[in-house]
């Protein structure tokens, strides 16, 4: 399957970039629409996602560099090349988490409510954002006989080297939009949640489903080390934990600021 889309001249528009914006577009849309009940203008939303979203794709970018270097060292001339590829997504998510926490403080909006608000609007972009690797054959997991429990399309994709792949792009996905999905149910029950919590579900469900998954993962870029996304996702799950601590309990992840209770 050619992973380019559209040809416009010298200009390609693949398909790895459209599963991308398209998250990101229905992220925001459902971002706006849950603003008004946190008593956030939507139009916050707007600002917001127009400045964080090019600095995420740097800081994306930036990562992947940073540790690729040995390859990038001798090929500064590709650092720039995005359109090559190589983006990593904790980059990205670091740099939105980093832009969110300076825009929400300088707009004096609760970070924690802001944070409720994009979770879910992350995961499902991430669902749909992870078919890119399939439109690029990546993020795949180790040779198998057959793969006939999936449909044609996506197993003829996953024929790589010679072998059917374990389509690990595939479980992420589904993990995450089976998250998203008990996150609209819960959301849907305030008395039940609390502030902060949506956030801290997921960070829990999406730090445990990468943590298993990229173990499963086996192409030669996922990382500089196999293992070091596992390490990252394991700090984020054992971290995460604490975001959702009652207030009665000590934390010194917890403090409080005009009667509203902050994790820092």
């Amino acid at each position: 399957m050619n992973p380019i889309a559209l040809q416009l001249g010298p200009i390609s528009i693949r398909w790895y970039a459209i599963c991308i914006v398209t998250g990101v577009i229905l992220a925001v849309y459902l971002s706006m629409k849950e603003a008004p009940r946190k008593r956030i203008n939507p139009d916050d939303i707007i600002d917001f996602i127009l400045i964080a979203f090019p600095l995420a794709i740097i800081g994306a970018r930036l990562y992947y560099v940073i540790f690729e270097w040995g390859y990038y060292s001798q090929h500064p001339a590709e650092i720039f090349a995005v359109w090559n590829g190589g983006i990593a997504i904790y980059g990205g998510l670091l740099t939105g988490a980093l832009v969110l926490y300076l825009f929400s403080h300088r707009r004096m909006i609760d970070t924690i409510d802001f944070l409720d608000i994009a979770a879910p609007s992350v995961m499902i972009a991430q669902s749909i954002g992870r078919w890119g690797n399939f439109f690029n054959q990546e993020a795949y997991g180790r040779a198998v006989n057959s793969l006939n429990y999936l449909p044609s399309f996506i197993r003829d994709q996953m024929y790589i080297d010679g072998s059917y792949r374990q389509p690990t792009f595939l479980y992420e996905s589904c993990w995450n939009l089976l998250g998203f999905v008990l996150i609209l149910l819960l959301r849907r029950k305030p008395q039940f949640l609390r502030q902060g919590e949506v956030a801290g579900f997921y960070l829990v469900w999406y730090g445990f489903g990468r943590m298993i998954i990229e173990g499963m993962r086996t192409e030669p870029d996922v990382c500089w080390h196999p293992r070091f996304p596992m390490v990252i996702d394991l700090i984020d799950f054992s971290w995460s934990r604490r975001i959702c601590l009652p207030e009665t309990q000590k934390s010194p992840l917890l403090c409080r600021s005009k009667g509203v209770t902050y994790v820092y």
